[in-house]
């Protein structure tokens, strides 16, 4: 047997040396621990055009393994403890047990058995189960990375060294006064570099929010990406009527003008207009996007990995929107961190938006200079808990339901 030039070692040249091999690289699931944080957003509050939020809640896990690795994932809500712990409760009580004992290396198997579970697939294809789902399965896809200790968006086959364009969006809430708005936008692009800015609308007078538009293009010159993003709150005749203004300012997407499952509605706006369409953080699946897609309702793709069921079903996503030559976008429902791993790897990605909300709760959080994220260097996917993290915005997981104390623990040693 010839030993390899380059690593100097034997090459595997039988099924049963490779099948000794995956035996000795397992990695058996023992624990599955959930948390839950609710870290202060900027000035402890933001608004849109539907919501406002004082804290973003980050229900996740951790996954410990008998190799002593642990993978963390999460998804990302707006603190609302009932609903918060339903997340939790889902991890821990639904898939905890399918996890307990089973190789972390085998991720797309593990996302089939738990999407698949009947019980759970009987009440719940979106929303919380699915992104109990997402949550468990960027942990696994982060004790992956971390096996094979590389970033994430190494292991996945990224390279892009010069990293990736970033926009803004922590500077355009709606509740933010027009005078600071401008200012805000003033000093992120003409200081601090920024190449890209997305701009809160759906205001009760339409009046309103093109006097914002016009005062932060004036602000930042053409030579700035802006984005509009409505968050759903429209119909379609007030749509339109937006869209009839927007091209005006240059904007670069009108972002979730309609309702969010309206895709009738959106490929008439799309059609009837020449901003692009860009949606998809409310979108909860592989076929949801491929409706939008086939009705052309959508020109730039926003699948979201903390609402989709992960990483492994938003490259699906991703690579469908690259099969119909449609840029991706991603939303950042997780604060950036795993998508930066995943805009940096996948080709129909070329910008990512910044919300900096979990910086200080991250080991290796996302870092932007002169416009463009720096890709990490950290073994994983981005998503690893600061070591004072559960200790400064953690919130407990107790209930005062009886029945809790009657659960069966999840986990096997």
């Amino acid at each position: 047997m010839q030993t390899c030039l380059l690593c100097h070692k034997k090459p595997v040249n039988n099924l049963d040396e490779a099948a000794t091999l995956r035996r000795e690289r397992k990695m058996k699931i023992c624990r599955v621990e959930t948390f839950l944080l609710h870290v202060p957003v900027t000035s402890n509050h933001v608004a849109d055009s539907l919501h406002e939020v004082s804290h973003w809640g980050v229900p996740g896990v951790v996954l410990c393994t008998d190799s002593g690795l642990q993978g963390y994932g999460y998804t990302g809500t707006h603190a609302h403890l009932p609903t918060d712990r339903l997340i939790t409760d889902a991890i821990e009580y639904t898939y905890g047990p399918l996890l307990a004992g089973e190789d972390a290396n085998d991720v797309h198997r593990l996302w089939r058995k738990l999407h698949h579970f009947p019980p759970a697939q009987w009440v719940g294809r979106a929303g919380i189960l699915k992104m109990a789902l997402a949550a468990v399965d960027i942990a696994l896809w982060d004790l992956k990375a971390k096996a094979s200790g590389l970033p994430l968006w190494r292991l996945l086959g990224g390279v892009r060294p010069q990293g990736i364009q970033a926009y803004n969006t922590d500077c355009g809430w709606l509740s933010v006064p027009t005078s600071e708005l401008v200012d805000g936008c003033r000093k992120l692009t003409e200081e601090d570099g920024w190449l890209g800015l997305k701009i809160k609308i759906g205001h009760p007078d339409v009046r309103h929010d093109f006097e914002r538009l016009r005062a932060v293009r004036r602000a930042v010159g053409p030579n700035i990406r802006l984005m509009v993003d409505a968050n759903g709150v429209l119909d379609l005749p007030t749509a339109l009527r937006y869209g009839d203004r927007l091209a005006d300012y240059d904007i670069s997407w009108f972002e979730e003008p309609l309702w969010y499952d309206d895709c009738r509605g959106h490929a008439r706006l799309a059609r009837a207009i020449r901003t692009p369409i860009a949606l998809g953080e409310q979108i909860y699946s592989l076929d949801g996007f491929r409706q939008f897609i086939d009705a052309e309702a959508v020109h730039y793709v926003q699948p979201d990995a903390v609402r989709l069921g992960g990483i492994s079903e938003w490259w699906q996503v991703a690579d469908l929107a690259l099969s119909h030559r449609l840029p991706v976008a991603p939303h950042a429902g997780d604060m950036v961190q795993v998508h930066l791993h995943l805009a940096l790897a996948h080709p129909a990605c070329s910008i990512l938006e910044y919300i900096p909300w979990l910086r200080d709760s991250i080991e290796d959080s996302a870092a932007v200079r002169d416009g463009h994220f720096v890709p990490p260097q950290m073994p994983g996917a981005g998503t690893t808990l600061r070591a004072d993290a559960r200790e400064r915005f953690g919130v407990s997981l107790k209930t005062a339901s009886p029945s809790a104390a009657n659960c069966a623990p999840v986990c096997t040693d």
